[in-house]
């Protein structure tokens, strides 16, 4: 792999419970485990970063592929969900679903341009293989 960039972040404090900041101080938050798991959820999560960092990175792969079909992506946009589980003998493992919204387009294109930019998303690639990733056209209703 030819490196393009990279990203630095510590964190520090109480893993969960602590807090995490880049090294430019940019991103700078207190980090809290969500009530649903006994935290107070007074912060931020692992699980929601990863969220948003995957739909901001697969936003782009779309309009990047997207570009080079020349495809309408007005109004799209990519909503992620990340669940934290058990998978056994005391290790956990995360599922993402990603539901994208491409208005301008019918299904078969959107669904054909979804493909395409799970295969360029470097956060698809990172996680194929070991992650469950489901992917899937939003309908009008759910984008709103």
């Amino acid at each position: 792999m030819k490196t393009l960039y990279t990203a630095r972040a510590l964190a520090t404090g109480d893993g969960r419970d602590g807090q995490a900041r880049t090294d430019d101080g940019k991103l700078a938050v207190d980090l809290a485990s969500p009530a649903e798991m006994g935290g107070a959820g007074n912060g931020t999560n692992p699980e929601q970063l990863f969220a948003a960092g995957y739909a901001a990175c697969f936003h782009s792969a779309l309009r990047l592929v997207a570009r080079r079909t020349k495809a309408d992506v007005t109004g799209s946009s990519v909503r992620a969900e990340v669940d934290l589980g058990a998978i056994g003998n005391g290790a956990f493992g995360i599922a993402v679903r990603l539901e994208v919204s491409l208005p301008e387009l019918g299904a078969a294109e959107a669904e054909e341009l979804i493909e395409k930019a799970h295969q360029v998303c470097p956060y698809s690639n990172a996680t194929r293989g070991n992650v469950d990733v489901q992917l899937s056209l939003a309908t009008e209703e759910a984008a709103a």
